[in-house]
């Protein structure tokens, strides 16, 4: 066998490696939609609070005479967050409702810089300055809101992206059910 054969066979082997896995990938289904995500328990974790630096236990903060916990992950540079923060601003005035931000691999300063320039509507910012928080709840990026029922301690619904008109009708109407 010449040395053009060889190039030849080792070129048409990677050539039909290569259609092979683009062939198996076109059958994978990998596109993520709410109607995919299972309903499971919120996993406890624990971190630090923004201001006051102290240790917390999430599931310590679910409170059972409220109905809904809105966990909100976020972060300052994130600039779909800051169109969402009207919509969090309105949530936090609803009473059955406990509203925690996540804050996701951010600078404190700016985390705080952001709260004092665009108001607070959490009833408690958590830390997530590794992401891998964010990662073991689900998380794709930032920002994400999740629906957590306070009694069975399950997420009932996941927004991924910033809560918009639509997707704030849409809690407020599970809020309210």
């Amino acid at each position: 066998m010449t040395q053009k054969n060889i190039n030849f066979l080792i070129t048409t082997i990677v050539i039909i490696f290569i259609f092979f896995i683009f062939f198996i990938s076109l059958n994978k289904k990998n596109i993520y939609t709410n109607e995919e995500i299972k309903i499971k328990n919120i996993e406890s974790f624990k971190t630090k609070e923004l201001f006051s630096g102290n240790i917390i236990d999430f599931t310590s903060l679910i409170d059972k005479k409220k109905k809904i916990t809105v966990l909100n992950i976020w972060a300052s540079w994130c600039l779909p967050c800051r169109d969402e923060h009207e919509f969090l601003m309105e949530l936090s005035k609803i009473q059955n409702v406990t509203i925690i931000g996540l804050n996701y691999k951010d600078n404190k300063d700016n985390a705080k810089s952001f709260i004092k320039e665009f108001g607070n509507p959490f009833d408690i910012i958590l830390i997530d300055d590794k992401g891998l928080i964010s990662i073991d709840i689900g998380a794709y990026g930032v920002p994400e809101t999740y629906l957590i029922n306070n009694f069975d301690k399950k997420i009932i619904k996941k927004y991924i992206g910033p809560i918009d008109n639509v997707k704030f009708k849409k809690i407020i109407s599970l809020i309210k059910l």
